[in-house]
């Protein structure tokens, strides 16, 4: 009897713990993610508000404003998508590719924006940022309906390459070769986590480094950028060197918020792809850290979400979406501290873009709608790799609640 009321007592100091003195995961999530918005915008009107005044430019706040439309209509988005039961992105998952693979053939016929063709309706959207949604729903719709046939090549490794390879090779037409990798390192991701065999993996890796290899090699651009890496100190490096100067001259505190002087013509379009070169000069190393800080607590959340998810599609969903923001945000802060080749892919949430912006947005809604799933049904459980009986990587958080009345 005394065993049973100490049992009762605990589980209850549990509950407790876990649903009223530590905050649920999406309410930890939501804040890092506001955080990472407001950082944005204070960030696009330092750089854009005193740059646009010196060049004698009409409403110096139009950068700002803009973005903060943007924001206004992604936080609306994402509220929406949070509310929402997060499994009808599985009915949705082809509708949603067939209108991506639509864009992105429409785009290839839009008139050209700095010799590339990205954008459409007057350069306002972007098809390649809904194209990075589409394709990870798409992809855990599929993957969680396979089970273990993966790991079969007819089944698993043959369709996978098609799927990615089309819809990447859609995208470095573009020419936008940056978005294309970022894509199939999401996909390859997934994959892994969905239970693919480690040989399909090496095999999905040699060939996608080959097809990589060969499409710098044949792209001018592509080739000098990658140039530009190997040899950082020749000429040519100027937009990256200009970065790092504004990152080291910030010291450990910054000189102050709309007190840098990179924005003045020395980082091109400082607001966009190299906005943390300018973070670091204003904010400092405290600024940087504690972007980089934000960033890793939502990786955190995203991957806890996905491990405390019930179902399959849910669990490979919450994991794409988190590979993506940590991929993006990784690459775009190594492009910025020299330690990647330049790409053209922005920092998430912080960056001007509104496409960019409003699809990362709606990414976080469907991860939220995950974790209120996970908080409604009680779920709690832990990745497990499956190594020793070669399963799926994913959660079986169904499984675990069975062992556990098993033993009660």
């Amino acid at each position: 009897m005394d065993t049973q009321y100490a049992n009762t007592q605990y589980a209850n100091t549990q509950y407790v713990i876990r649903n009223r003195l530590i905050p649920r995961i999406e309410y930890v999530l939501l804040a890092v993610v506001l955080a990472l918005v407001l950082i944005g915008l204070m960030m696009i009107f330092s750089v854009t508000f005193p740059l646009r005044l010196q060049l004698g430019k009409p409403d110096p706040w139009r950068d700002f404003v803009n973005q903060a439309m943007y924001a206004a209509l992604g936080l609306a988005a994402m509220g929406v998508c949070a509310r929402l039961n997060y499994r009808i992105w599985q009915r949705l998952a082809i509708p949603l590719m067939v209108v991506a693979l639509v864009l992105l053939i429409a785009v290839l016929f839009a008139p050209p924006i700095n010799n590339s063709r990205r954008w459409l309706f007057g350069g306002s959207v972007q098809p390649a940022e809904f194209a990075k949604f589409a394709m990870i729903v798409y992809m855990a719709a599929w993957l969680s309906s396979k089970g273990e046939k993966l790991r079969h090549i007819t089944y698993g490794l043959l369709p996978f390459a098609i799927i990615v390879g089309s819809v990447c090779g859609l995208i470095i037409i573009e020419p936008n070769f940056s978005t294309a990798v970022l894509i199939a390192l999401c996909a390859l991701a997934m994959f892994f986590i969905a239970g693919a065999d480690l040989v399909q993996l090496l095999l999905l890796g040699i060939i996608g480094s080959g097809v990589a290899a060969i499409v710098v090699v044949n792209t001018p651009y592509q080739l000098k950028r990658f140039m530009i890496f190997l040899k950082p100190l020749e000429e040519g490096t100027y937009q990256v060197m200009q970065a790092l100067m504004a990152l080291g001259s910030g010291g450990l505190l910054g000189n102050g918020l709309g007190k840098g002087y990179a924005k003045f013509g020395f980082v091109p379009t400082p607001q966009n792809d190299f906005i943390f070169a300018l973070l670091g000069e204003e904010l400092g190393l405290v600024g940087t850290w504690f972007v980089l800080g934000l960033f890793l607590l939502l990786v955190y959340c995203g991957f806890t979400i996905a491990a405390q998810t019930r179902d399959s599609f849910g669990q490979i969903l919450a994991t794409g979406l988190t590979f993506w923001l940590f991929f993006q945000a990784f690459v775009n802060i190594g492009v910025v501290t020299g330690t990647l080749p330049p790409t053209g892919i922005p920092l998430p949430f912080i960056s001007a873009g509104g496409s960019a912006l409003v699809i990362a947005l709606i990414a976080v809604g469907v991860l939220i709608s995950i974790a209120r799933a996970n908080s409604s049904e009680g779920t709690y459980a832990t990745f497990d790799f499956g190594w020793r009986h070669r399963g799926t990587r994913v959660p079986r958080a169904d499984r675990r609640q069975g062992v556990a009345r098993a033993r009660g």
